[in-house]
């Protein structure tokens, strides 16, 4: 992708209104590959991608869980820490119901509708994170702290 054809997502629109300072990482998105992929094409580690999970409870109400990418949620644990009796994927279709991003380019930037969101508490012991900026095959570097100013989110420890 050439710098002119950079994409300008709702997740990049709220990362500019914010003021936060990024930087915008395109690759070659290959289906199924997840994190694992996004890492290589960039030559970072793999816990430095974030990946962005979003999941109901036993309420179907969505949240959206950060994580690292070398990482999976336990569920049990997070159903735990946030008072849930449990708490599961959504399913491809209410994932872009809730989120107006589609699997593989969900960003917990620019939403289609606020949601409580979860992110692994170790994610801010990084320098720099890399997470969906709202595409496939678009990541967005910026550190953990100006992540938190901007989503406000809920530190839990649920990895796995």
């Amino acid at each position: 992708m050439s710098k002119e054809k950079m994409p300008v997502t709702a997740a990049i629109r709220v990362l500019r209104a914010a003021g936060a300072a990024y930087t915008e990482h395109p690759y070659d998105y290959e289906e199924k590959g997840g994190t694992a992929v996004s890492a290589r094409e960039l030559g970072v580690d793999e816990h430095s991608v974030v990946k962005t999970l979003v999941m109901e409870d036993d309420l179907k109400k969505p949240l959206i869980v950060l994580m690292h990418g070398d990482r999976e949620v336990s569920t049990k644990e997070l159903a735990r820490a946030i008072g849930a009796r449990n708490v599961a994927p959504c399913s491809p279709e209410g994932a872009h119901r809730h989120s107006g991003y589609t699997v593989g380019g969900i960003s917990p930037f620019g939403t289609r509708h606020p949601m409580s969101i979860y992110m692994e508490g170790t994610i801010l012991d990084l320098p720099k994170i890399y997470i969906n900026g709202g595409r496939r095959g678009f990541l967005v570097g910026i550190s953990p702290s100006d992540l938190v100013k901007i989503l406000s989110p809920t530190a839990v420890r649920v990895a796995i």
